[in-house]
C-alpha cells in the first residue's frame, strides 16, 4: 500500500473494494456508496493495484468464509490449545491406526483432529515432530548410522588403496651409473594434450634415453568426473582411457630400458575413487571394460609402472583430500623431490612441481645441497579450455641431470610454443597442431 495516500482516499478505495465484493455488482455497488459506476471502478481497480484487503464483513456479505490471510491448509474448525504431550498422543493415534503407512504431513493433516498450527507451534517442522514421538531416529541415533554408512562406503576404497600401493617400487630399473637422467612430463589430460607438446615430449624421449621418465599427475582428465559438469550424451569415458594407454605404449616402445614413475595426481584420484562407488560414469565405463582393476585402467602392468599413489581413498572432506594428496611424491637418491602439487617445494630439496599449469622457478638454498632451483612446470593440457583462461597457461616439460654422489642437480626446462629447442634439436608447431592464435603463439 503507498503510504503516501491520505487517509480520506485511503478509506475510499477501502469502501470502494468493500462494496463491490460484498455486491458482487459495480452497479449496485455504486448505488449504495451514492458515486458513479465510472468513479467506483477506477477507485476498485486503484484498490486492487495498491493490493488492499477486504474486511471480514465484506467477505462474509459475499459468502466467503475462509479469510485470505489463513492459509489454505489450516483447518481453523480443528485448531486446539493442546499440549505438546497432547499433540504426540495424537500423532501415535494415527500411526497405529496405520500401521503399514508413513505418515505424511499431508496424511496428519486430512486424517488427525488437530490443525497444523495446534503441533508446529510446539515442534516447528512434521519430521521434529515425528522425531519427539520417537516415530523417527533422534537426531543422536541418525548420526550414528552416518557414520556407520560412511564407513561402510568407503570399504571398497580401502582394498584398492592396498591394490594401488603395490605398484610403488614393483618396475623399478636401477641404473649403476653415477650420471643420472629424468625426463618429466606433467599435466597432459589425456585427450586434452596440445598435439604440439605430445611431439616434442615423445621425440624428446627417444634422442635422450633418459634413465627416468616421471608423469607427474594428472595424465587422466576425465572432465566426466570432474566439478565442471558436461552432458553425459557425450561421456567418452572409455576414449579418454585409450587415449592414455597409446601414450604411455608409445613411451614405453621409445624407452624400453626407462623407468617410467606415475604420480598419482588429483585427477587420477578422481578416477579411482569413482571407481570404488561405482559411479553412473564409472559403470558406463564398465560396460566397455569389463573386469578392469586399478593396473588394467591405469595400464600399471602393461607398460610396466612404478605406482606412486600413497594417498588415502577413504578421505572424508576436501580438506582431508588435499592433505592426503601431498603424500603422493617421489625421492630420487635423497636428492630431488617429484611433486604433484607446490607443496614438495617446502621439503627442502630441489624438485618440481606440476598442477597450475605454468611454469615458475623458485630458489632454495640447504647446507647439504647449497644454493637449488624449484621449478614449477608447465602443462601438457592444450592452452584452450572452456572452463577457465587456459590461454594463459604453459606448455612445456622438464629434464633434471642429476649427480648421484654429490646429490647436485642441473635443470633445463623445454617452453613449448609455436616452436621448441630441446637439446638442440628445433621443433616448428605444424598447422594440424595449432590450438589457439594469441600473438605468435
Amino acid at each position: 500500500m503507498n503510504n503516501n495516500l491520505n487517509n480520506q482516499y485511503r478509506k475510499e478505495l477501502q469502501d470502494a473494494l468493500d462494496a463491490v465484493i460484498a455486491h458482487d455488482s459495480l452497479t449496485e455497488a455504486s448505488n449504495e456508496l451514492g458515486i458513479p459506476r465510472t468513479t467506483l471502478k477506477d477507485r476498485f481497480d486503484s484498490a486492487v493495484k495498491q493490493h488492499f484487503q477486504p474486511n471480514a464483513d465484506a467477505l462474509k456479505s459475499a459468502g466467503i468464509k475462509i479469510p485470505i490471510n489463513v492459509p489454505f491448509s489450516e483447518d481453523e474448525e480443528k485448531y486446539k490449545k493442546w499440549t505438546p504431550l497432547q499433540c504426540i498422543d495424537e500423532l501415535k493415534r494415527i500411526v497405529k491406526a496405520n500401521p503399514k503407512r508413513v505418515i505424511s504431513r499431508n496424511h496428519f493433516r486430512v486424517f488427525s483432529s488437530i490443525s497444523e498450527s495446534t503441533w508446529n507451534k510446539h515442534f516447528g517442522t512434521f519430521h521434529e515432530f515425528k522425531r519427539q514421538a520417537g516415530i523417527v531416529l533422534s537426531r543422536h541415533v541418525h548420526m550414528h548410522e552416518k557414520h556407520v554408512a560412511k564407513h561402510a562406503a568407503h570399504d571398497k576404497q580401502r582394498d584398492l588403496n592396498t591394490e594401488k600401493r603395490n605398484y610403488e617400487g614393483k618396475y623399478d630399473k636401477p641404473h649403476d651409473e653415477r650420471w643420472q637422467s629424468i625426463l618429466v612430463g606433467s599435466d597432459i589430460h589425456d585427450k586434452e594434450c596440445d598435439p604440439f607438446w605430445r611431439r616434442v615430449f615423445l621425440s624428446t624421449a627417444a634422442r635422450m634415453q633418459p634413465d627416468i621418465i616421471c608423469l607427474n599427475g594428472d595424465i587422466f582428465d576425465l572432465a566426466e568426473f570432474g566439478k565442471f559438469t558436461i552432458d553425459p550424451r557425450e561421456w567418452d569415458v572409455t576414449g579418454r582411457i585409450m587415449w592414455v594407454h597409446t601414450f604411455l605404449r608409445e613411451i614405453r616402445n621409445i624407452c624400453p630400458n626407462a623407468q617410467i614413475d606415475f604420480v598419482e595426481g588429483n585427477h587420477e584420484f578422481r578416477l579411482l575413487r569413482h571407481l570404488a562407488e561405482a559411479t553412473p560414469a564409472m559403470r558406463a565405463v564398465l560396460a566397455d571394460l569389463h573386469g578392469f582393476t586399478v593396473s588394467k585402467l591405469l595400464g600399471l602392468d602393461e607398460f610396466e609402472l612404478n605406482y606412486i599413489a600413497r594417498m588415502d581413498l577413504a578421505a572424508w572432506r576436501e580438506t582431508d583430500i588435499t592433505k592426503e594428496l601431498r603424500a603422493n611424491y617421489v625421492n630420487y637418491w635423497d636428492a630431488l623431490i617429484g611433486h604433484h602439487f607446490p607443496y614438495g617445494r617446502q621439503m627442502g630439496l630441489p624438485g618440481w612441481n606440476g598442477h597450475n599449469h605454468k611454469h615458475v622457478v623458485w630458489d632454495g638454498y640447504s647446507p647439504i645441497h647449497g644454493a637449488f632451483e624449484w621449478h614449477q612446470i608447465g602443462c601438457g593440457h592444450r592452452r584452450l579450455a572452456t572452463f577457465t583462461q587456459g590461454e594463459k597457461w604453459a606448455n612445456g616439460f622438464l629434464t633434471v641431470h642429476c649427480d648421484t654422489h654429490t646429490k647436485t642437480s642441473v635443470f633445463d626446462y623445454s617452453q613449448i610454443t609455436d616452436h621448441a629447442v630441446t637439446g638442440g634439436k628445433w621443433y616448428t608447431r605444424a598447422p594440424a597442431e595449432i590450438v589457439i592464435k594469441q600473438g605468435n603463439i
